[in-house]
């Protein structure tokens, strides 16, 4: 169980504080709500039902700067996720970015960095599809990642390339 006032991930919509928790008819039936705030906005508001566990399994704790870096370290081990067919990646993709798995996220990153780099190399680019994957992924992590940091977002990748 959250409190108010803690600051929590929740899925792709990021790094929130819960502002109250409270009961609100937003469905036609009464019950109590996590309302998160997210940090990078005073206008996106996210409301998050307590007792509905699909929804409560995208909410999780922001990670420490142990759990980053040990993320980070992971992330020059870990295997590449790449899939030659488009349509099942996509599939594995857009399953990665549903899940809370930060490890195949931040390997869904590395897959699409040396994937961007070896076809830049070769005159070519990457795929919209897959280009859109790879600034979501980042967004998710760096968000968490600088927070936990506390640094600027914008300073995620050059810790990361710091730590690799």
């Amino acid at each position: 169980m959250y409190s108010v006032n803690d600051v929590v991930v929740y899925g792709s919509f990021g790094v929130c504080r819960i502002t109250a928790v409270e009961k609100r008819d937003l469905t036609g039936t009464e019950q109590e709500y996590y309302i998160l705030k997210h940090l990078g906005s005073d206008s996106s508001v996210c409301y998050v039902p307590v007792n509905n566990e699909k929804a409560l399994s995208k909410m999780h704790s922001v990670c420490t700067r142990a759990q980053v870096d040990e993320l980070i370290s992971y992330m020059g081990t870990g295997e590449l996720i790449w899939i030659d067919n488009e349509i099942k990646r996509k599939e594995e993709y857009s399953r990665i970015i549903k899940g809370d798995d930060k490890k195949e996220l931040i390997m869904l990153v590395r897959t699409l960095y040396l994937r961007r780099r070896e076809l830049t190399e070769n005159g070519r680019r990457l795929r919209i599809t897959d280009e859109n994957y790879l600034s979501l992924a980042e967004k998710m992590l760096f968000e968490e990642f600088a927070y936990a940091l506390g640094i600027e977002q914008s300073e995620v990748a050059g810790y990361i390339e710091q730590h690799i």
